[in-house]
């Protein structure tokens, strides 16, 4: 049994080298099409070794016999976001074609409702995959965001650094790692902030346009965020309350 675990962890092991071997191929395709300078290659490189190492090492910690389709479907969604944080980087030297970096990004934010179906209709849903979804949707937006504040200003940054700026509260007040109840109306906002920032991306709108699309996002993200933070404080605030009444009542 031991060597079957052992075997199964190589293959899944395999996996994520085949997912940056991928990436590195997709960014030679990118390279040869635009001709993508040093800045474009050195950040999707790092993407993929980044990628490979974190996925790798969640890998070794949970121990799953296999990687799991959904799990597939997810790398493949994070190689690509690997193309356009490439050709993000590389737009600080020269625009990218819109045609191309358009639609990376699309069938990005358009796979993303396809790993979570499958794995449920194949019964691997996990929590490392669900995580794994989680990362490669938040970075894509932090990229995204990156992109069209060269265009709009730097307060289109809050829309990618929200995400980190709450794990990054997280670390000093633990009461925000506390599990929230499931909300239609987060993922819904979760969801349209990839889509909205697509659209401030495209330059198919005219200013006024970007700017709302983009401000429309951004308060969204606010208000689901604030609306979820003072859930966490008052359910932590409710259950200080109470342990502080139990042990009075022991005491007395």
């Amino acid at each position: 049994m031991a060597l079957n675990n052992t075997y199964d962890a190589r293959l899944v092991q395999q996996e994520t080298a085949v997912g940056a071997g991928v990436q590195i191929l997709l960014l030679a395709l990118l390279g040869s099409a635009i001709g993508m300078g040093p800045a474009g290659w050195l950040t999707g490189l790092a993407f993929a070794v980044a990628t490979w190492a974190v996925l790798s090492r969640a890998l070794h910690r949970s121990r799953p016999r296999t990687f799991g389709p959904a799990n597939r479907v997810t790398l493949g969604r994070a190689t690509l976001v690997g193309g356009v944080t490439a050709l993000v980087a590389d737009s600080f030297q020269s625009s990218p074609p819109v045609t191309l970096f358009v639609g990376l990004t699309a069938v990005a934010l358009i796979l993303d409702g396809v790993d979570g179906k499958v794995a449920r209709r194949t019964g691997t849903s996990t929590p490392l995959g669900a995580r794994f979804d989680m990362e490669v949707d938040a970075f894509l937006i932090l990229v995204l965001s990156v992109y069209v504040s060269m265009s709009l200003g730097p307060w289109v940054l809050l829309i990618g650094a929200m995400r980190y700026g709450f794990v990054a509260a997280a670390r000093v007040r633990p009461w925000l790692n506390a599990a929230l109840p499931p909300s239609t109306a987060r993922k819904t906002v979760a969801a349209m902030q990839g889509v909205f920032l697509l659209l401030a991306a495209s330059g198919f709108l005219p200013y006024a346009a970007t700017f709302a699309v983009t401000a429309t996002a951004l308060a969204a993200l606010v208000w689901s965020f604030g609306r979820d933070i003072l859930w966490l404080w008052r359910t932590s605030r409710t259950q200080r309350v109470a342990v502080r009444e139990v042990r009075e009542l022991v005491a007395s």
